[in-house]
C-alpha cells in the first residue's frame, strides 16, 4: 500500500499530562506516574512505564528457505520461549548496528544484506517501548559458539521457515515480535516482495 487511506487519521482530543513523578528506575526501564485529563476530559491517574531501549527482532533467512531461531527461558511467565533473534539498542545506538550485534550475540551469524520490514508499539496503553524488526539475508556464520551477553543460556535450531510459521499459528511460538515477523515475512513472499528464489525456497511452490 503506498498510499494512506483517508481513514487513518486522528479523531479527538489527545492525552495532556501533569507533572511527572518518578516511581522507580533502573539501567532498563523507568515508572513514571502522572495526573493526567483523558481525551474524553475525565481526570484519571496514569502510569507509564518507560523503556531505555529499543527492541530490535532480525528474521535471519537463509537461501534454502530456512530460518534461525533461539531458545531461552523468560522470567515473566516462566516458560521457555523459542524466538526468533531480539535484543535490546540503546537510545543512543544506530538501529542496524543494534540489530548487527544482536543477531551475533545471539547466533553467531552476520548478513550481507538488511532491510528493516517492521516497525510497531509494543503495549502501547501502558509502555512507549518501540519495535523495530529487520530482514536479515546473504548470512554467514562468523562465530560458532556465541556467548550471549551473559545472562543468556541460549539454544539454537534452524528450521524451515513455513515450519517456524506453522508453529506460531498453532501457539506453540508465542512471543509476539517473532509471530508478526514470520507473518510480515510470509505477506512479502506472497506479495512479490522477497526475490521469487528466495520466496519458493520459503513457501514451495505454494501460490507461486
Amino acid at each position: 500500500m503506498s498510499t494512506k487511506p483517508a481513514w487513518l487519521t486522528r479523531h479527538g482530543q489527545p492525552w495532556t499530562r501533569g507533572e511527572p513523578r518518578a516511581i522507580y528506575d533502573n539501567p532498563w526501564i523507568s515508572v513514571t506516574e502522572f495526573d493526567a485529563v483523558a481525551p474524553t476530559g475525565r481526570p484519571a491517574l496514569y502510569g507509564l512505564v518507560g523503556f531505555k531501549n529499543r527492541a530490535m527482532a532480525i528474521l535471519p533467512l537463509h537461501e534454502d528457505g530456512t530460518t534461525v531461531l533461539v531458545g531461552q527461558n523468560r522470567l515473566p511467565f516462566g516458560d521457555y520461549s523459542w524466538e526468533i533473534p531480539e535484543g535490546g539498542c540503546p537510545l543512543d545506538e544506530d538501529l542496524l548496528v543494534g540489530a548487527q550485534r544482536e543477531l551475533l550475540e545471539e547466533t553467531g551469524l552476520a548478513a550481507a544484506d538488511w532491510q528493516e520490514i517492521l516497525r510497531v508499539q509494543l503495549s502501547n496503553s501502558v509502555t512507549d517501548e518501540l519495535a523495530i524488526g529487520y530482514l536479515a539475508t546473504g548470512l554467514s556464520q562468523v562465530e560458532e559458539a556465541p556467548e550471549g551477553d551473559g545472562t543468556e543460556d541460549i539454544a539454537r535450531v534452524r528450521v524451515p521457515f513455513r515450519e517456524a510459521l506453522d508453529a506460531a499459528m498453532a501457539g506453540w511460538i508465542s512471543d509476539m515480535l517473532t509471530v508478526a515477523m514470520l507473518l510480515k515475512a510470509y505477506h512479502m513472499a506472497r506479495e512479490g516482495g522477497l526475490p521469487r528464489n528466495l520466496a519458493k525456497a520459503m513457501l514451495g511452490w505454494e501460490g507461486l
